[in-house]
């Protein structure tokens, strides 16, 4: 192992940080496989200084690795993660137990990427090949640069988000998701969906899908975002709809900025035909970059009381904000039935207050609609017969041709 206050002039290209290497013995297996003596290890305290020294000038990359007993102490890790970051130097977390939310706010303060410990076979290679290009990126400016082999699809981008808990979001989110690969199959059309809300998030439920490490290593990440990385974090649902699920963790749903927002969109439509996003129930500073980036936003409400006052709520503050009104779409949840002329007399008054107009009437699906999720099957699958799944199936239909006619005449 290189030693730092080694008087001979070999350069160091990498360092390790913490309060004991020894702790993270594969780590020093994988630095000396990786960078063979030209590697030393660092205190937080050492690290300071010798990030000032001429010596560190050849330095390429730091190896902070952290445990749960360095919470306690974060004010000196950050500060060697922004000494470094200053001067260029990328920094590689090495976790092991540490919180989802302050390995959020190291990324923040200017972490390139961060792997687990115990290192997974070849992980360190790995982060340090995407390290570089992440350098790569920073030449070329955008995203786009390291997408090695962007489609260009441009596809279609509709977003779902519910207005009160409870509302139907994630439901119709899904299977509308669903019957729109169903739908698009037969043209070869490619769908995905997006599971947005970072907090409650439940796509992966609603399928029987897996939440993965590997969904917040992509958003933490983004900068860096290839196509391998964006498929390497979707799994796929009965071979035929692309799924993002929410992380495994509970994260703020502040997680990521607008533009990192704007980057997961971009590569989804970039290798998609058609994208649905799930929105979390909270409106966030990067809602309005989702809301620009749709083709249509579906606005989820019942017939209810707190339906209606946080209907005002939204747009009483996208005309604020002087945001228009025109892609959303509002859809009625448990709509009244056909029979019921009273209650369609509410929803007529109900729209009529607000100036919307009900683009969708979801009928009351009953106890199938919670058993379908349960069971992680789309309704078509589990209750096809279903007023639900009847009227979604006409909806998506109605949706896809819809698309199609767009991307013909933007062709």
């Amino acid at each position: 192992m290189a030693s730092t206050v080694d008087s001979t002039p070999q350069k160091i290209r990498a360092c390790t940080v913490s309060r004991d290497v020894q702790n993270f013995d594969l780590l020093i297996e994988d630095m000396e496989a990786v960078f063979h003596e030209d590697w030393g290890d660092l205190t937080f305290s050492e690290a300071t200084a010798f990030l000032q020294d001429a010596e560190s000038d050849d330095l390429e990359m730091l190896a902070i690795a952290l445990d749960d007993e360095d919470e306690a102490s974060i004010a000196p890790i950050r500060a060697v993660i922004e000494q470094a970051t200053a001067r260029n130097i990328q920094v590689l977390l090495i976790a092991e137990a540490l919180s989802p939310i302050l390995l959020h706010q190291l990324l923040r303060a200017g972490a390139s990427d961060f792997v687990p410990y115990p290192l997974p076979e070849n992980a360190l290679q790995d982060a340090i090949a995407r390290l570089k290009r992440q350098n790569e990126v920073a030449d070329h400016g955008r995203y786009g640069a390291a997408a090695s082999a962007p489609s260009g699809k441009n596809g279609s981008v509709f977003a779902v988000h519910a207005l009160a808990g409870g509302a139907g979001g994630t439901n119709f989110a899904v299977n509308l998701a669903w019957e729109l690969s169903s739908i698009g199959a037969k043209d070869g059309q490619t769908v995905c969906i997006l599971d947005f809300d970072f907090q409650s998030g439940s796509v992966s439920t609603y399928l029987d899908l897996a939440r993965t490490e590997k969904v917040y290593e992509l958003l933490s990440q983004t900068s860096t975002m290839d196509r391998d990385a964006f498929f390497a974090a979707t799994q796929k649902f009965q071979d035929r709809l692309q799924v993002l699920t929410a992380p495994s963790d509970m994260l703020p749903l502040d997680l990521l900025t607008p533009d990192e927002i704007e980057r997961v969109i971009s590569m989804a439509r970039d290798q998609f035909d058609i994208v649905i996003i799930d929105m979390p129930r909270t409106v966030v500073h990067w809602t309005e970059t989702a809301l620009q980036m749709s083709d249509l936003y579906f606005t989820m409400i019942e017939l209810d009381l707190r339906s209606a006052q946080n209907a005002l709520r939204m747009i009483r503050a996208l005309k604020a904000d002087g945001i228009s009104m025109e892609k959303h779409r509002f859809i009625l949840n448990r709509a009244p039935r056909f029979t019921d002329l009273g209650g369609k007399a509410r929803a007529k008054r109900m729209a009529e207050s607000l100036g919307i107009s009900i683009a969708v009437h979801i009928p009351d699906g009953g106890t199938q609609i919670r058993d379908a999720n349960d069971h992680g099957l789309p309704l078509s699958e589990y209750a096809p017969k279903n007023p639900v799944t009847k009227e979604i199936q006409k909806f998506a239909a109605a949706l896809y041709e819809t698309s199609q006619t767009t991307t013909i005449a933007a062709e």
